[in-house]
């Protein structure tokens, strides 16, 4: 699979520079879906630029999404004619929008699609990310079709995390991207 297929989703405002999907990026070629609006996230804006970059790509793509980005995959998931564009997804630290102080400031990610995902689906979780309740997780696992993997208490796993480049997150991301 060329680099250029591997879609990476960061979520609310963006990944910064020492996120391990800014690391992958910069060290393996993959493509972020850059949003217009990172701070003020719109949930059918967001849904279209996905749609425009799964379209984009010559094979079908992988998705690699943090957070919000992995809210994004659901919705995309449930409302496309294009998922057979998808190969596979790896879904890091799921956001919870419905959380009542992320809820009011992303009104338009609620509620979030329970649908199945259209394409075979990873979804890792931490028992102490302050974004998204272990169990919470787990059940968004369950109604996306999802394997379910406790990563144990590494916070949002993100640039906090201590994590670096996470080489184990990779070799997961490639598990998924074999034929």
């Amino acid at each position: 699979m060329k680099p250029s297929n591997v879609l990476i989703l960061p979520g609310w405002e963006n990944s910064g520079p020492q996120h391990w999907q800014s690391l992958w990026e910069k060290r393996h070629g993959y493509v972020r879906v850059e949003q217009h609006d990172w701070s003020k996230p719109l949930r059918g804006d967001w849904l279209a630029r996905l749609e425009e970059m799964v379209l984009s790509r010559d094979e079908p793509a992988v998705l690699v999404a943090h957070s919000l980005g992995c809210i994004l995959a659901a919705a995309w998931s449930a409302r496309s004619m294009n998922t057979h564009r998808v190969k596979a997804a790896l879904l890091v630290a799921p956001g919870d929008v419905e959380q009542p102080d992320i809820r009011e400031q992303l009104p338009s990610w609620s509620p979030i699609d329970l649908s199945a995902l259209a394409f075979p689906t990873v979804l890792l979780a931490s028992r102490n990310d302050t974004f998204c309740e272990f169990e919470r997780a787990r059940l968004f696992a369950y109604a996306w079709g999802a394997q379910f993997m406790d990563y144990g208490d590494c916070g949002h796993i993100n640039a906090d995390s201590g994590l670096a480049s996470w080489p184990e997150g990779h070799v997961l991301l490639q598990d998924l991207m074999k034929d």
